[in-house]
């Protein structure tokens, strides 16, 4: 992947950098990408886990469409942006950094930087039964908090996309309910 940039730097947030970007931009925008689907598929050891006791956080898995938000970063701050979210996204190198093509909410089209989820990794998990995912994102605790506050956050954010996931939403009702 190169690290030259030129003009504009659009990413795509599906999951805690929808609420929690980390970088400067100077747009955001609803947005969707089409071939890959939201999913608690990457087993977490860093930042809502620890590999002894694993959480789950979201990868963008093969299949489907994906609706999140697009943030345009000027030009200037690219090059520190991508760096930022290497160090953040690849801990322990289980995404691919990927350019995909990003529908904007108005239809315009651009290449947005992706992190999806590495198959052959040791810590994609792959579909898990929910009550495995209810079990491990109860336990997972990392770096950047509880995995449970992760899940409740990153379904909060899709609705007011106005995006009901209903695995999300059956997650969040059982992290609700008594253990």
């Amino acid at each position: 992947m190169s690290d030259s940039i030129s003009g504009d730097l659009w990413v795509f947030g599906y999951g805690s950098l929808m609420w929690r970007p980390g970088f400067p931009f100077v747009e955001q925008r609803k947005a969707v990408i089409r071939g890959f689907h939201r999913s608690l598929c990457i087993y977490s050891h860093v930042h809502r886990g620890t590999a002894s006791q694993p959480g789950l956080v979201l990868g963008l898995d093969k299949g489907g469409s994906c609706l999140g938000i697009a943030f345009r970063v000027a030009a200037t701050d690219a090059t520190a942006t991508i760096a930022y979210l290497r160090e953040r996204e690849q801990a322990t190198s289980v995404y691919l950094e990927r350019y995909v093509q990003t529908v904007l909410g108005a239809g315009e089209v651009v290449r947005s930087l992706v992190y999806v989820a590495d198959r052959k990794h040791e810590q994609y998990a792959g579909r898990l039964d929910e009550s495995e995912v209810l079990r491990l994102v109860r336990q997972g605790i990392g770096q950047s908090g509880a995995n449970p506050d992760y899940v409740r956050n990153t379904q909060a954010h899709l609705l007011e996309l106005g995006v009901h996931d209903p695995v999300l939403t059956r997650l969040v009702a059982g992290l609700d309910a008594p253990a």
